[in-house]
């Protein structure tokens, strides 16, 4: 584990995040879905520059640039889940995922996934 876990109140939420994580200055300035994605285990298959189990952030943001249709289409597939353009391995549903939260992190990942407020 990275760091030690903090609270910071960011415009009336409380959010708690891992101190130390790559490319995150402070809590503070890192982004709402990049605080939403760790919240909801995202970071457990994808990291923003590397793949892990599934794709890159930053490789998501790259075959979608310019695609008008991407952010509905990956709000689908990530309340959904699915498989096949990634390769093999399925991306599961994410039911409990508020269609807030989905959008925000969607939109995060298509503006390249930054991870700090510089």
């Amino acid at each position: 584990m990275r760091g030690a876990a903090a609270a910071v109140v960011a415009g009336g939420a409380v959010m708690t995040i891992a101190a130390g994580w790559p490319g995150v200055a402070s809590a503070a300035s890192a982004p709402a879905g990049y605080e939403i994605a760790k919240q909801n285990a995202c970071l457990g298959c994808h990291t923003v520059d590397r793949k892990l189990v599934g794709p890159a952030f930053r490789d998501i943001a790259a075959k979608y640039k310019g695609d008008a249709g991407a952010q509905a289409r990956l709000e689908k597939k990530v309340r959904d889940g699915g498989s096949g353009v990634w390769g093999v391995i399925p991306m599961p549903s994410h039911p409990r995922m508020s269609d807030a939260d989905i959008h925000t992190v969607v939109a995060w990942v298509l503006a390249g996934a930054v991870t700090s407020g510089k």
